[in-house]
């Protein structure tokens, strides 16, 4: 069984949002906003998501408004950020940049 992730320090998360430009911190969480061409394609990168972090086994907050899409990544396990979010966040960039 793999080990839990520790929390980061400041500077950890500072480099880590570094870099993800499209990322942004609120507290505990690492946020990111996006729009899509129109639902559906908002709705396939939302599975995608979906499939990416089911793979990880580590599950963001989705929010989505018609095509906009919010993400929000803290390892509530830990009571705040990890590793573990910064990897997500890159791969939901990657995501992105296919879709978007």
């Amino acid at each position: 069984m793999s080990s839990r992730p520790s929390r980061l320090t400041e500077d950890e998360i500072t480099a880590g949002l570094a870099g993800l430009p499209g990322w942004r911190r609120e507290g505990a969480v690492i946020t990111r906003t996006a729009d899509a061409a129109d639902f559906p394609a908002a709705i396939r990168t939302v599975v995608e998501v979906a499939e990416a972090a089911e793979a990880m086994d580590h599950h963001p907050d989705i929010d989505i408004r018609w095509r906009t899409l919010t993400f929000a990544l803290s390892t509530h396990s830990e009571g705040g950020l990890t590793s573990l979010d910064l990897q997500l966040a890159a791969r939901i960039d990657e995501l992105l940049a296919r879709h978007m």
